[in-house]
Protein backbone atom coordinates (compact mmCIF):
# COMPACT_ATOMS: atom_id res chain seq x y z
CA UNK A 1 0.00 0.00 0.00
CA UNK A 2 1.28 3.47 -0.89
CA UNK A 3 1.34 6.26 1.65
CA UNK A 4 1.08 9.81 0.36
CA UNK A 5 -0.01 11.64 3.50
CA UNK A 6 1.97 12.83 6.49
CA UNK A 7 1.76 11.14 9.86
CA UNK A 8 -0.87 13.74 10.80
CA UNK A 9 -2.96 12.84 7.75
CA UNK A 10 -2.06 16.03 5.89
CA UNK A 11 -1.41 16.19 2.13
CA UNK A 12 1.79 18.19 2.58
CA UNK A 13 4.64 18.73 5.01
CA UNK A 14 5.04 22.47 4.49
CA UNK A 15 1.57 23.93 5.12
CA UNK A 16 1.92 24.55 8.82
CA UNK A 17 5.33 26.20 8.35
CA UNK A 18 4.01 28.37 5.51
CA UNK A 19 1.12 29.55 7.73
CA UNK A 20 3.53 30.26 10.60
CA UNK A 21 5.87 32.30 8.38
CA UNK A 22 3.01 34.17 6.71
CA UNK A 23 1.54 35.16 10.08
CA UNK A 24 4.97 36.16 11.36
CA UNK A 25 5.33 38.41 8.27
CA UNK A 26 1.95 39.95 9.12
CA UNK A 27 0.38 39.28 5.72
CA UNK A 28 -2.90 37.72 4.66
CA UNK A 29 -3.36 34.59 2.58
CA UNK A 30 -4.44 36.83 -0.30
CA UNK A 31 -1.28 38.94 0.04
CA UNK A 32 0.85 35.79 -0.02
CA UNK A 33 -0.97 34.58 -3.13
CA UNK A 34 -0.34 37.98 -4.75
CA UNK A 35 3.37 37.75 -3.92
CA UNK A 36 3.53 34.25 -5.40
CA UNK A 37 1.81 35.50 -8.56
CA UNK A 38 4.38 38.29 -8.91
CA UNK A 39 7.04 35.56 -8.88
CA UNK A 40 5.18 33.79 -11.70
CA UNK A 41 3.30 31.14 -9.73
CA UNK A 42 -0.40 30.91 -10.61
CA UNK A 43 -1.91 30.58 -7.14
CA UNK A 44 -4.92 32.20 -5.50
CA UNK A 45 -5.97 32.74 -1.88
CA UNK A 46 -8.00 29.53 -1.81
CA UNK A 47 -4.98 27.47 -2.84
CA UNK A 48 -2.90 29.08 -0.08
CA UNK A 49 -5.65 28.31 2.45
CA UNK A 50 -5.84 24.67 1.33
CA UNK A 51 -2.05 24.29 1.50
CA UNK A 52 -1.92 25.75 5.00
CA UNK A 53 -4.76 23.45 6.10
CA UNK A 54 -2.93 20.43 4.67
CA UNK A 55 -5.71 19.67 2.20
CA UNK A 56 -3.69 20.30 -0.96
CA UNK A 57 -0.54 18.73 -2.32
CA UNK A 58 2.37 21.07 -3.10
CA UNK A 59 4.54 20.61 -6.17
CA UNK A 60 8.29 21.06 -6.10
CA UNK A 61 7.92 24.12 -8.35
CA UNK A 62 5.47 25.69 -5.90
CA UNK A 63 7.72 24.85 -2.98
CA UNK A 64 10.69 26.52 -4.64
CA UNK A 65 8.78 29.75 -5.35
CA UNK A 66 7.35 29.79 -1.82
CA UNK A 67 10.85 29.52 -0.39
CA UNK A 68 11.89 32.56 -2.43
CA UNK A 69 8.85 34.62 -1.40
CA UNK A 70 9.08 33.60 2.27
CA UNK A 71 12.89 34.03 2.21
CA UNK A 72 13.61 30.61 3.70
CA UNK A 73 15.43 27.56 2.34
CA UNK A 74 13.21 24.83 0.90
CA UNK A 75 14.58 22.40 3.49
CA UNK A 76 13.23 24.56 6.31
CA UNK A 77 9.73 24.45 4.81
CA UNK A 78 9.81 20.67 5.05
CA UNK A 79 10.79 20.45 8.72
Amino acid sequence: MFINKSEKGRNNLCGEKIAELRIRMGISQRALADMLQIEGLDMNKNAVQRIEAGKRFVTDIELKVMSVVLEIPVEKLLE
